[in-house]
């Protein structure tokens, strides 16, 4: 239980929270309500699984790095408290999970699950080689909610999923840009590609801003173009005036809320969301 224990913390497990209402937010879209039992299961699988192969196949891909950084040194594997073999075991038992869960939903994502597992793991790569290291993850993790949307149609021949898509990738790369700025000195030092390290803090704050502008855009058209009612449009209310508070958190010149930031708001924002859209479609 212990490893178990360690494990999870290593993978910042409660993170899933981010991304896991967005997954079920294009599932009852697509829906128009609630799914069966068995699509609600094994999206969640799926994406549980799929998070814990990019996380687990991330600390492996960083642990050198991270044991030279003073902000995650003290991280499982740096510390050796796991291995990386843990690590590796844990990437291959859950690209098997996730295969079986793309497997029972439906043949359409089922054909797409290797290319979103390649993406997967590719993310944990991207930052040696390009700044645009922020929206590949953005992209990544918002194929979650086309995925879901996937699971219950069987197809993306509809502009909400893609609209989704477009809201969770600049969501995600905006929020990442913040946290990003903590790590300036380090990744210039080792040579990793980030916004941050390459233009700077201010220019990073400024394009985490425009980003979750577009957030806020493609919310606004998934919200007329599957005409939701009222409670989507309180609920992208307030999700708009959390992004406005987490900028205003951080500064160029003081990042010591960038914890509170990306995690507490963000965790906020992806619930609301959810629960809007569900209120909508019941209303």
């Amino acid at each position: 239980m212990r490893y178990v224990r360690v494990f999870l913390e290593a993978i910042k497990f409660e993170h899933t929270v981010f991304a896991l209402p967005f997954a079920y937010l294009g599932m009852i879209l697509a829906a128009r309500g609630l799914p069966t039992w068995w699509e609600f299961t094994w999206i969640t699988v799926a994406m549980v699984a799929a998070r814990t192969l990019a996380m687990a196949v991330n600390r492996v891909a960083d642990a050198a790095y991270d044991a030279r950084n003073p902000r995650t040194a003290h991280r499982a594997l740096p510390r050796g408290e796991l291995q990386p073999w843990h690590m590796w075991l844990a990437a291959g038992l859950s690209l098997g999970v996730f295969f079986l869960a793309a497997w029972q939903l439906n043949p359409f994502v089922f054909k797409l699950a290797p290319l979103a597992a390649l993406a997967l793991v590719g993310y944990s790569y991207t930052k040696r080689f390009t700044w645009l290291t922020h929206w590949w993850l953005g992209i990544t993790d918002g194929a979650a909610a086309a995925g879901a949307w996937a699971a219950v149609q069987g197809h993306l021949n509809h502009p909400t999923p893609w609209l989704l898509w477009l809201a969770v990738t600049f969501w995600i790369a905006g929020f990442d840009l913040i946290y990003a700025c903590q790590d300036v000195d380090f990744d210039r030092q080792e040579g990793l590609y980030s916004v941050p390290a390459r233009f700077g803090i201010a220019t990073a704050l400024r394009v985490a801003q425009l980003s979750h502008v577009v957030t806020i855009i493609a919310l606004v058209a998934v919200g007329v173009g599957e005409a939701l009612s009222w409670p989507y449009w309180a609920g992208l209310l307030i999700v708009t005036a959390l992004l406005a508070y987490e900028h205003s958190l951080v500064k160029p010149y003081d990042l010591s809320k960038v914890n509170v930031a990306f995690f507490t708001v963000n965790g906020y924002i992806s619930v609301i969301a959810f629960l809007a859209t569900f209120a909508a479609i019941v209303v």
